[in-house]
């Protein structure tokens, strides 16, 4: 369903983009924010997923400031090398800028919202509070939200979190809550990951949830 493009963000970069579209008009547009394992078929999937339910949706490959292409797994090296990359080499500004270019490309399919898991779910945290062109923000088991409770969202956000991630304590669960109490913060009995149906940690019926809540903030807020 989908394409490679290419995006050129502020300082004149070029990084690649998969963008899938629906068939007939979009009702709206979709920023999808890949976990670390870069721009790889789950994350494509999801873009497709999105496409299918009538939005244009684009995965920017957000690994590309350090390396072209990245497609990892999850587990072992890939795991290590992935948030090595996203937490490590990459600047955050330059990611932010970079997401910020993808938005505003996104805007020729109407209001945009943006959605990210894992590594992306702390992105799409910090678009909402940053990025001035999206109308809305989901973020699924974004680790580091909780140490960035000091920027606040501009626009509506929603965020959701699996009640037995380790990565994630529901310790900082709680201050995100207490933090940002007009952002509904949804909870699962789920482990880190729990979208994502190409690894161990995917639970069905709490992908099944949190994805019916995420369409419906989105018809709610970008239709």
């Amino acid at each position: 369903m989908g394409v490679s493009i290419t995006i050129t963000s502020g300082d004149g970069f070029e990084l690649d983009a998969y963008l899938a579209v629906p068939e007939g008009e979009p009702k709206a547009a979709i920023l999808v924010i890949q976990e670390i394992f870069g721009v790889n078929a789950h994350i494509r999937e999801v873009a497709d997923g999105y496409a299918a339910d009538g939005y244009a949706a684009l995965a920017p490959a957000l690994f590309d400031r350090v390396e072209k292409g990245v497609e990892l797994g999850y587990e072992g090296d890939d795991l290590a090398r992935g948030a090595g990359i996203a937490f490590n080499e990459l600047d955050m500004a330059n990611t932010l800028a970079d997401l910020a270019a993808c938005a505003n490309h996104l805007t020729i399919y109407g209001k945009v919202g943006s959605v990210g898991y894992c590594y992306g779910g702390l992105m799409s945290f910090l678009s909402s509070c940053n990025i001035d062109v999206l109308t809305c923000s989901v973020g699924y088991y974004g680790g580091g939200i909780a140490n960035n409770l000091d920027q606040k969202p501009k626009i509506p956000l929603m965020l959701h979190f699996g009640e037995l991630d380790a990565h994630i304590p529901m310790d900082d669960v709680a201050k995100i809550k207490a933090m940002n109490t007009d952002v509904p913060v949804h909870t699962y009995n789920a482990d880190h990951g729990f979208n994502c149906d190409h690894r161990a940690s995917y639970n069905a019926e709490a992908a099944k949830i949190a994805r019916e809540r995420t369409i419906e903030f989105f018809e709610q807020h970008l239709v």
